[in-house]
């Protein structure tokens, strides 16, 4: 309001001060509370305009982050003095810097209907102290120019880590599998009891796959049917994947997809981009930190 009645006032010229003695009846305050609130509107808070060029040269490189990750990027980006998640909040609400969120679009990846066997869900109760305690997994589709092509990722639940991953035109066992065999080779050896958590797909129930789990000891473990939630975890991921890579960018085919994806999951998702489950630390920091207090 009172910057209206400024703007008001610089527009009427001779007439200002009678301007200026009518609104400030109006709104019930002295002459020197509008001079005082005049010049904050004037003359910007120096410190202000720092923080707001901070969060948008944040939101440039991370277009999809919430106010509350903005604020933790920020404090741990520019070693001044700690910022008030909420007065993130003001800021990127009046600059108009707060994400929209695409619709999503639904393609099946999932098909229960098979004569393999389901696995009981040991994922549900479990609370990972560790990494290499819980994998969980999931299979996503990638719309391309012409044609769609389809992810398998594996996700250590304890630190959110992209451990295993893999890109086909084809939605089957090999596309798993592959997905399985980075992660085993990348996180063996590890402690006995470690549980794979997945959909009940026909991809992670086929021969093929549990032969694999079970040759390494590792316990298996399914989804309730039609239970989303079950498998949390990795629909957060693909949704994260979908709003901070694959939504802003188009692929040309799939030797494209690979390369820019397999980037964004190794450098940036795993090492750079804050979680805030564990900590507001990219996954990679947290493992660390994790080896470092053990």
């Amino acid at each position: 309001m009172i910057s209206l009645i400024s703007q008001q006032s610089e527009q009427s010229g001779p007439q200002e001060p009678l301007i200026i003695q009518h609104s400030c009846a109006a709104l019930d305050i002295s002459r020197a509370t509008y001079y005082r609130q005049c010049e904050k509107v004037l003359k910007p808070d120096p410190e202000e305009m720092i923080i707001r060029d901070h969060i948008q040269r944040i939101v440039l490189e991370w277009p999809t982050y919430g106010y509350r990750t903005i604020t933790a990027e920020l404090n741990r980006r520019y070693k001044t003095a700690p910022v008030n998640h909420k007065r993130v909040l003001r800021m990127m609400r009046e600059d108009n810097l707060l994400c929209l969120r695409k619709r999503r679009r639904f393609i099946a990846t999932t098909d229960s209907n098979h004569g393999y066997r389901i696995y009981p869900n040991l994922a549900g109760d479990f609370r990972p102290t560790g990494i290499n305690q819980l994998w969980v997994s999931d299979i996503t589709y990638i719309r391309l120019l012409q044609e769609f092509i389809y992810l398998a990722v594996i996700l250590d639940a304890f630190s959110r880590r992209v451990i295993g991953w893999e890109l086909s035109r084809q939605i089957d066992t090999e596309l798993t599998l592959a997905a399985l065999e980075m992660a085993i080779n990348t996180r063996a050896p590890w402690l006995p009891g470690l549980i794979h958590h997945s959909d009940r797909g026909v991809q992670y129930a086929a021969i093929d796959y549990t032969r694999m789990l079970n040759e390494h000891e590792i316990r298996i473990s399914m989804s309730r049917k039609g239970n989303p939630y079950d498998n949390a975890q990795c629909e957060r991921f693909m949704k994260t994947l979908k709003y901070d890579e694959v939504y802003l960018n188009e692929y040309d085919d799939l030797a494209d997809a690979r390369g820019r994806i397999g980037r964004f999951l190794d450098e940036v998702y795993n090492c750079r981009r804050l979680h805030s489950a564990i900590g507001y630390l990219p996954p990679a920091e947290f493992e660390e930190q994790c080896r470092k207090q053990n």
